[in-house]
């Protein structure tokens, strides 16, 4: 394929990912959005392979394992190990730039291709490459195990941790100088070498910093961070379609992460830092819940009753809900109470779920319909003429502590407000906290009333009696 085909064919790809960040940003259109970043990529695929001359074989056999192995997550992947699977697929991205860096770095006929102030430019290029793709690497990695349980949710907050990550991010300064200097003499692999390894516990400390409630977010800045590691490959390899791409999943991943903070009434530098969740411990408000008061529960047959009475009900979901896999069963409650002219809507938080978009990502699976689902800034105001609303799995997005206790890990996080309601209903499993690790004072607020047990095995018999 001449040189000419090859380029039109990434200008092609990328109105094709252009198309497919607006499809995905709204739900109406997100099947189509996918279709477009599926052509889109099948398309740079074949023109980057039609320029390989040599090793074709390797690189037709790395192509149907990462193929086999993407097709089998996508199969076994639940619902609600997505976020994870993001998280883990960030990772990777991190470990093909620091090993195309390193690879670029080693080329011996780099110092053939590039001199002087070219040389330069493309030595800086790599160093970046693979510093991005360091932290996006380990900060990928904690993030998993955030998210799947395997670290808890906690900060972890060391003494002077500010300084330690100026004093990181000074010495990769220097070393950047250093390893620039050397590279010219045909060294400079030691510079780099340290640099990786402090990149990788920069990313380490970062994430691990970072209290459970921001989990959301640290999604997004990772899904940034890959990005930029992208686009900074995509300069060392002089790749047009590589810089492209990877500079709007960098400012697409950004915006979404401003969004998100500003959302939560946060600053993104902030919890870069460690915003949500630094104090120790579980927070000065996770009051033990004899503290709190007791709470009232409520029975399925008890809770149809109230369903089926009421004018106006609140869905508001949560990870609890994905955990259950309930989506499909609060479909059908819906549509039972649709019928009988009860006017439905859910209320959905912009970080509920373990990644931004989770709860709308199941709702849709379970086909709910797209304009009763509503942003927390759009029905926030309504709760006081709501008569029942269901809390499913949610916990620190419903969490009146944000707002009255300033000591607390979340205050000021702008959350969810059903206590205003004439009922609340919270369906959970126990009396457990929440990811940020701070007890909620709604479970016990007079007007609340709890339904035990998983939420999916609830909600049938609730159905049932309806």
């Amino acid at each position: 394929m001449s040189e000419g085909i090859v380029t039109a064919s990434y200008v092609g790809a990328t109105i094709l990912f252009i198309l497919a960040l607006g499809g995905l940003s709204n739900q109406e259109t997100a099947r189509r959005g996918n279709l477009f970043g599926m052509i889109g990529m099948a398309v740079a695929l074949i023109a980057t392979m039609s320029a390989v001359t040599a090793n074709l074989g390797i690189l037709i056999g790395g192509l149907l394992l990462g193929s086999t192995i993407g097709l089998i997550l996508a199969k076994r992947v639940q619902m609600t190990q997505m976020p994870e699977l993001v998280a883990m697929l960030h990772s990777l991205v991190g470990l093909a730039a620091v090993l195309v860096g390193f690879a670029n770095f080693m080329d011996p006929g780099r110092l053939l291709h590039y001199t002087g102030i070219e040389l330069t430019i493309h030595d800086v290029e790599t160093y970046l490459g693979i510093l991005i793709g360091a932290i996006t690497l380990s900060g990928s990695v904690i993030a998993f195990g955030k998210l799947s349980g395997k670290i808890g949710g906690n900060p972890m907050l060391l003494p002077a941790r500010h300084w330690m990550n100026l004093c990181l991010l000074l010495g990769s300064i220097y070393l950047c100088k250093m390893f620039v200097d050397q590279s010219a003499a045909g060294d400079g692999l030691t510079p780099l070498l340290i640099m990786t390894g402090i990149a990788l516990l920069f990313g380490i400390h970062m994430v691990m910093a970072i209290g459970g409630a921001d989990m959301p977010v640290v999604v997004s800045m990772l899904n940034s961070y890959s990005g930029w590691a992208a686009s900074a490959t995509g300069f060392m390899l002089s790749n047009d379609l590589l810089i492209v791409t990877g500079a709007l999943v960098g400012s697409s991943g950004a915006i979404l992460s401003y969004i998100m903070c500003r959302a939560m009434n946060r600053k993104f530098l902030s919890v870069i830092a460690g915003g949500f969740g630094t104090t120790t411990g579980s927070g000065a408000s996770s009051a033990s819940v004899e503290d709190q008061g007791e709470v009232v529960e409520m029975h399925a047959p008890e809770v149809a009753a109230l369903l089926a009475e009421s004018k106006e009900v609140m869905i508001i979901p949560g990870y609890g809900m994905a955990v259950a896999q309930a989506q499909h069963i609060v479909c059908e409650i819906t549509k039972t109470l649709r019928a009988k002219k009860v006017n439905v809507r859910f209320g959905i938080h912009p970080v509920a779920g373990r990644m931004p978009g989770h709860m709308n990502v199941l709702l849709a699976e379970a086909k709910v319909p797209y304009d009763i689902v509503f942003e927390m800034d759009e029905i926030n105001d309504d709760f006081p003429k709501i008569d029942v609303s269901i809390v499913i799995g949610a916990n620190d997005i419903v969490n009146p502590s944000a707002q009255t206790d300033p000591d607390s890990p979340i205050a000021g996080m702008p959350v969810m407000e059903p206590w205003k309601g004439t009922t609340t209903i919270v369906l959970k499993r126990g009396m457990a906290t929440g990811y940020a690790g701070v007890q909620n004072p709604l479970f016990f607020k007079e007007n609340t009333r709890m339904l035990f047990g998983d939420a999916r095995k609830s909600l049938d018999e609730v159905f049932k009696n309806l």
